[in-house]
């Protein structure tokens, strides 16, 4: 499989996810289950962004810096982490909820540019080969993560 399409799987799950915390997080009575919700986005958020970095980012980075990008990728990736810490250490509830779902509309902004930019340029630029090699790749690294 294609490392374009295995990201493309795995940006459809984390949308399924900020739906969920979109319509729950209104609903939320404590910082507690804010912090929590948050938490979990950085847990399963975390490896897709370095694999996007490591395995699908770095091949491209002459590319990037062709369109005037190359900051701004990284950039995306570290203020979503950032934010998410910001909403581990919010003191009130209103602000954790501000910021977590301030946190999932960045998310989204930058799923949608890869979807836009980042993929269909892949595959322009990469070989099929290539693609399927990085996508081996990640399979290797899931496969040891699970162990």
């Amino acid at each position: 499989m294609k490392i374009t399409d295995i990201l493309r799987a795995e940006h459809t799950v984390f949308h399924h996810l900020f739906d969920h915390i979109e319509t729950t997080a209104p609903r939320l009575k404590t910082l507690a289950e804010v912090k929590s919700l948050a938490l979990l986005v950085d847990k399963v958020m975390s490896p897709h962004s370095e694999t996007e970095d490591e395995l699908f980012i770095e091949p491209l980075e002459h590319c990037f810096e062709q369109i005037g990008q190359r900051e701004t990728f990284h950039q995306e990736h570290e203020l979503i982490e950032e934010t998410l810490a910001k909403v581990r250490k919010a003191r009130t509830l209103k602000d954790g909820k501000r910021l977590l779902l301030g946190v999932i509309a960045a998310a989204r902004k930058h799923f949608e540019k890869e979807e836009r930019i980042v993929f269909p340029l892949a595959e322009r630029v990469l070989k099929a080969k290539t693609l399927l090699d990085l996508g081996e790749t990640w399979m290797q690294r899931r496969e040891a993560a699970l162990k």
